[in-house]
């Protein structure tokens, strides 16, 4: 590849990989949380309903990583915590909500609970 060409292809990359320049996605996701910003958050960790099937880890970097049952990683995204509010950006395209409350996790009618707490 000639030098010449060599602006163009970096730019047509620019404008099909936003993420690469720390840019949201197209569906309205938030950026990624500095991990150092979201490391010592309290809420940082796997939450697991009562019976162990849904494991929702919370991981510093605003991600989530989601298993059920034995499928592991079944939802991946983002999230972000505003107070006790937690809202969901599934990479999927799908958004969801949830909130803290004395230790447990309500999201989508379902309770979370603190691994190893």
């Amino acid at each position: 590849m000639s030098r010449s060409k060599l602006p163009l292809v970096l730019a047509a990359a620019m404008v099909s990989a936003p993420l690469a320049l720390g840019q949201p996605l197209s569906n309205n996701q938030p950026l990624v949380k500095d991990t150092t910003e979201m490391a010592t958050h309290p809420y940082i960790g796997m939450w697991v309903t009562s019976d162990g099937h849904i494991r929702q880890e919370l991981l510093p970097n605003g991600r989530y990583d989601e298993a059920r049952g034995t499928r592991m990683s079944a939802y991946q995204g983002r999230y972000e915590i505003r107070g006790n509010k937690i809202d969901y950006w599934d990479d999927k395209g799908f958004t969801a909500d949830g909130e803290f409350s004395d230790g447990v996790l309500h999201h989508d009618g379902m309770l979370f609970y603190r691994e190893g707490k």
